[in-house]
């Protein structure tokens, strides 16, 4: 399924990267895009990337990772808005973890156009039991996610 991950972006040394359009559906009244669809774009760098790291949102809620159902959830975010994207712009969503800590983790996201940046956000995120208590990332995960995998 190589087409299916070229959907994905690429894993690169230091995190991930996708590339992503600007449609008018993205964009609100004045023609650039709104603020909350800035969400949607970095939470389809991170699951890419955990995709492409071979964490598969799928294979958590079946229980395939120790026997319980476990989900991703987003504990804090902060952004900064720098600059407005608009229709038809090309983006490039770029994630990285910066570290681990047991069941968090914590990411740090920009979206550019060309050289320029447009969002700089920093992300904490966690894995849960489907009963919503925290629980450790297995331990194969941490060389994926920080780069280190073979």
């Amino acid at each position: 399924m190589a087409g299916e991950n070229e959907l994905a972006g690429e894993l690169t040394g230091e995190g991930h990267r996708y590339r992503a359009r600007v449609y008018f559906a993205d964009t609100d009244f004045t023609g650039v895009v709104y603020h909350a669809r800035y969400l949607e774009f970095l939470e389809r760098g991170r699951s890419d990337f955990l995709r492409l790291a071979g964490v598969h949102h799928t294979e958590l809620e079946e229980g395939k990772h120790g026997g319980e159902k476990l989900a991703w959830v987003v504990r804090r975010m902060e952004i900064d808005f720098v600059q407005p994207a608009r229709i038809d712009d090309i983006m490039t969503v770029e994630t990285k973890v910066e570290r681990l800590s047991g069941a968090r983790i914590f990411m740090a996201q920009t979206i550019q156009r060309d050289e320029t940046l447009l969002i700089k956000a920093r992300v904490e995120a966690a894995i849960i039991s489907a009963s919503g208590k925290p629980r450790r990332f297995p331990k194969q995960w941490a060389a994926a996610f920080l780069g280190e995998a073979g």
